[in-house]
This record gives structure tokens, C-alpha cells and sequence, in this order.
């Protein structure tokens, strides 16, 4: 059975962006970016929702001759979306109109590649609702950006408890987290 990981970067308050500030909040280390380009992407398959789908291919498309991108770009993509109409014009790129709980379980049960997210809060949030999420990962950018943070990603989020499988600390205080999850009915002890 193919793993799923949930896989975001946030701030310390749990934004993934915030208004005016730049992508990683500006404190991309080369330690990090080396770490993501050796990350193992080509070996997953990337599921993502529309409005991640529209800003990604954006970036491509304005990045062409980025190795970084041109990486992303040769890695298989499923879209989720009942808004967007084939055909995709990133590379790479595969269009479900099914339900993406469904169609994820399905995958799973079916064999095949691994599977993480890119970006995509509501997303994450029903593949871990839904049990199906393996892995939730989070790199921490040592940042609060409370007057100017924007999609919060932790709203509306199941109760989950984590069991911490691995960690680092990239150079400038960014902070690996990666989790086991476990969905909760409630709080402890509330059953």
C-alpha cells in the first residue's frame, strides 16, 4: 500500500503565506533548498487542488530553465478539481474531477507510487480527516506573521495526535517535524 504524506511549510503561527513577505518568508537557507532539491520528489506522486494547481504552473511557467522547477515540473501530478477543464497545460499534470477521498482510497488500496501534497489546505484536511494521510510533515519557518499571515492551514482540522518519526534543524532556525497521525474522535479521555 502506497504511503501518503501531508507535506507543508508554515510559520511559527501556522501560515503558509503571509501578505507582502517573500515565498519562504524569505529565509530559504542553501542547506534547505539543497535539501529539497535531494527530497526524493521524482519518486512521488504530487496531489494538489486547483488553487495550487493555477499558482504552481504560474511559477513554472515563469521559472522555465529553473532545475529546481524543471524537477517539479518532470514529477506525475494529480489535480483535484471541478473547476479546471483538460487539458493541463503543465507537464505532467493528470486531472481528477472524482472525489479526491475516494479516488486517494482507491490508490491506496490499488498499489502503486507514493504519494504527497502540495500546499492545498482543504485537501489535507479531508485526506487526513479521512484517515488517509501516513505522514504529516512540517517545516517551520522561525517567523510570526500574525498581522500579515494568511491561509491559516491548521483551521478546521481534525484532533490528531502525532508521534514524531524524524526532526532537524536547518541553518537559520527552520525546523523538520515529521509525524505519524493519528485521527481522534475528541480530546483524550472524552470518549
Amino acid at each position: 500500500m502506497p504511503d501518503l504524506m501531508v507535506d507543508f511549510i508554515t510559520s511559527l503561527d501556522g501560515y503558509g503565506a503571509a501578505e507582502g513577505w517573500p515565498g519562504f518568508w524569505g529565509m530559504e537557507s542553501p542547506e534547505y533548498l539543497a535539501w529539497l532539491d535531494e527530497d526524493g520528489a521524482a519518486e512521488f506522486t504530487l496531489l494538489m487542488g486547483a488553487t495550487t494547481y493555477r499558482l504552481m504552473s504560474g511559477f513554472a511557467a515563469d521559472a522555465r530553465g529553473d532545475p529546481g522547477m524543471a524537477q517539479l515540473t518532470a514529477t506525475p501530478k494529480v489535480v483535484f478539481s471541478s473547476t479546471l477543464q483538460a487539458p493541463l497545460v503543465w507537464d505532467n499534470t493528470e486531472l481528477v474531477t472524482d472525489e479526491a477521498v475516494d479516488t486517494v482510497r482507491d490508490w491506496k488500496d490499488g498499489g502503486g507510487r507514493p504519494m504527497r501534497t502540495l500546499g492545498s489546505v482543504s485537501l489535507c484536511r479531508s485526506l487526513l480527516r479521512a484517515g488517509l494521510a501516513d505522514r504529516f510533515r512540517l517545516v517551520v519557518f522561525p517567523v510570526v506573521t500574525g498581522a500579515s499571515g494568511r491561509d491559516r492551514i491548521f483551521d478546521g482540522y481534525p484532533d490528531l495526535a502525532l508521534e514524531l518519526i524524524e526532526h532537524r534543524t536547518f541553518e537559520g532556525g527552520l525546523q523538520l517535524l515529521e509525524y505519524a497521525p493519528t485521527v481522534l474522535d475528541g480530546p483524550p479521555g472524552s470518549g
